[in-house]
């Protein structure tokens, strides 16, 4: 008997303890890659102008402009995206809404050869549709999940996407042209605080994968310094051939 109590108690134990990372990655995950794609993609257009030896007031326009142009395009962009999507959505409820209205039975029939492909006893999935499909709402909430995959109550927003977007753009490209802000005269600064920031978001990525902070860091460290590079690289050329 105290064999199995205590086997019982592991495995309410091993029970409580399971828990999985957040796959969807919740906000960290969008914020954290607008900020990459801001920092690097102002990162890259500084050094670029950089190398072609213009002046340091110069870059700082170049960066400011970058910053603003980068994060307008992103908000208008992801606005459009997700109104796009959530309009798409939104009409393929209102197909749903209008089979539910015109045919109950049949989306009651076809809930419940839902459940019965799932696995559930015909008699038991015809019972557990004709009750959920008591409540039309609570019908057209269950046929979006099981149908289309999407839950009616948490449609995303296209405004908090743009805005969320233009933050997290700009906060990154503000990195590369903060010390330039601040006085600074020559390029290293810039490089040193944008590959600071680089490593800091690569890091912070780690916590939604399976992968440790330092390979995290370090890989986004190398692949926005290899932007870096090869844009400073193409500007040193151009400005040669324009010279």
């Amino acid at each position: 008997m105290a064999i199995i109590e205590t086997e019982a108690a592991l495995h309410e134990a091993h029970r409580d303890n399971h828990t999985h990372r957040d796959v969807s990655g919740g906000w960290l995950r969008p914020a954290v890659f607008g900020a990459m794609d801001g920092l690097v993609s102002n990162l890259a257009l500084m050094t670029g102008v950089a190398g072609g030896a213009v002046s340091h007031r110069t870059i700082v326009i170049t960066g400011l402009a970058g910053l603003a142009a980068g994060a307008f395009s992103m908000a208008a962009g992801e606005y459009t995206s997700v109104a796009s999507q959530r309009e798409l959505v939104e009409a393929e409820l209102d197909v749903e809404r209008r089979e539910l209205r015109k045919y109950p039975k049949d989306e009651e029939r076809e809930l419940a050869e839902l459940y019965q492909a799932r696995g559930v006893e015909p008699g038991l999935a015809r019972e557990v549709a004709r009750q959920l499909s008591k409540d039309p709402e609570q019908a057209l909430e269950i046929h979006a999940r099981e149908e289309l995959g999407i839950d009616p109550g948490d449609l995303p927003s296209p405004s908090l996407a743009a805005v969320s977007s233009f933050g997290s753009f700009a906060l990154g490209a503000l990195l590369p042209v903060l010390p330039y802000l601040l006085g600074a005269t020559a390029l290293w600064p810039a490089l040193l605080l944008a590959f600071l920031g680089l490593f800091a978001c690569g890091a912070i990525v780690a916590r939604v994968t399976a992968k440790s902070w330092w390979y995290s860091g370090l890989r986004q460290l190398a692949l926005g310094g290899a932007a870096a590079g090869v844009t400073y690289a193409l500007g040193t050329l151009f400005g040669t051939a324009v010279g």
